[in-house]
């Protein structure tokens, strides 16, 4: 090698050295980029065809690896490239900067695969994906804390080997001052979901895919990041929320420990409707219909106004989706059934008509009337 390059320093002396080291830097990268190429390729073309996880393997590592060999290639050629003492050390910074990016990127490439492994064996496309969920939502928000950390010590150690980041980043760590106090308290968002994602991970009050009423909004966790969780809500809208959200304030999970869920059919019908029949049109209607998962179905008379008396069907579902189809397919038909069927159910006003006269022939009348004719025939609402 070092002949080699005496050859072509004797060959090219009209040439800078910087540029012939530069020269030699650059053509060592572009050979290790030519020889990742093509045992990448070799490497792909080893594998039987229904192996499915090493070409995985191999695009997941292949960023990395090509790194890591263009560094050993600089490694290599540096110590003999002829360039002045600074360039060299400047360089040789650089190189070292650029192994510690290296380390990082391998090792969050390495959580990456540990985790999409451990999760292989969860299905979410399932009805019953407690489990799965569950697994999902706790390795995916340790998965980003630790990207995260990785990240911080990665920047902070590359920092480091600066003397005047160094210097300064020992002097503000060191100190107690104005300083530090205004770095901890621009830093307190942060940290504070950092650690209610641990803490969401750990105790799970909420998990992917569940069903949540938060600020007066009904969706569906669709991801917990490192700091923010993002609900997919009914609409399709996003709302995007802190994760100390769920640590600090109260919100409604529909599918904490089960997706099934008994939804409520308020109706007002008149005092003389009749309530065991319409008790049987509402079993009815959810037996027959593809959403009732058949364990409730009930119908009580719960309060009473002058007007009117106010009935409850209660019926459930196997999600928070059909249990809200459930309950609008049993209130419209159940509307048409009173309306068809049973119209005198419908709410109504009555009133007494009667001459006001001084005379008590008002009053004469009331009395003489049968009971049953003092009602005039009621009104509809």
């Amino acid at each position: 090698m070092q002949d080699a390059i005496a050859e072509l320093e004797h060959t090219f002396r009209w040439v800078p050295d910087w540029v012939v080291g530069l020269g030699l830097i650059t053509g060592a990268i572009v050979a290790a980029l030519v020889i990742h190429s093509i045992a990448l390729r070799v490497a792909r073309r080893m594998f039987k065809p229904g192996n499915t996880v090493a070409p995985l393997l191999l695009d997941r590592t292949s960023g990395p690896t090509r790194l890591a060999l263009c560094l050993a290639a600089v490694a290599l050629v540096l110590p003999l490239a002829p360039l002045h003492d600074v360039l060299r050390q400047t360089l040789s910074h650089f190189f070292g900067v650029a192994v510690i990016a290296l380390v990082g990127w391998i090792s969050i490439r390495a959580v990456d695969m540990a985790s999409a492994r451990y999760l292989d064996r969860f299905r979410l496309d399932i009805a019953e994906n407690f489990l799965a969920r569950k697994h999902v939502t706790q390795v995916r928000v340790f998965k980003r804390v630790t990207d995260t950390l990785i990240v911080i010590i990665a920047v902070s150690t590359a920092l480091m080997t600066f003397d005047s980041v160094r210097q300064y980043g020992v002097s503000l760590f060191a100190s107690a001052g104005a300083a530090g106090l205004i770095v901890g308290l621009a830093a307190r968002p942060l940290l504070s979901n950092l650690i209610a994602g641990v803490q969401i991970a750990v105790t799970q009050p909420i998990r992917i895919e569940d069903a949540v009423i938060i600020e007066n909004e009904w969706g569906w966790v669709e991801d917990i990041a490192s700091t923010y969780v993002v609900i997919r809500l009914w609409d399709w809208r996003r709302m995007v929320v802190p994760l100390a959200y769920f640590i600090e304030r109260p919100f409604q999970n529909w599918t904490r420990d089960a997706q099934s869920l008994i939804g409520a059919i308020a109706l007002h019908v008149d005092y003389s409707a009749d309530v065991p029949r319409i008790r049987k049109r509402v079993e009815q209607v959810a037996k027959e219909s593809r959403l009732w998962d058949g364990a409730v179905v009930n119908l009580q008379v719960i309060d009473t106004h002058p007007r009117t008396i106010e009935l409850r069907a209660l019926v459930s579902a196997r999600n928070a989706p059909q249990s809200w189809d459930l309950r609008c397919e049993i209130r419209e038909k159940l509307l048409a059934f009173i309306r068809d069927e049973m119209p005198d159910a419908l709410p109504r006003d009555r009133a007494i008509l009667a001459p006001a006269d001084d005379d008590g022939f008002g009053r004469n009348f009331l009395r003489r009337a049968p009971r049953r004719e003092r009602a005039v025939a009621p009104s509809p609402n």
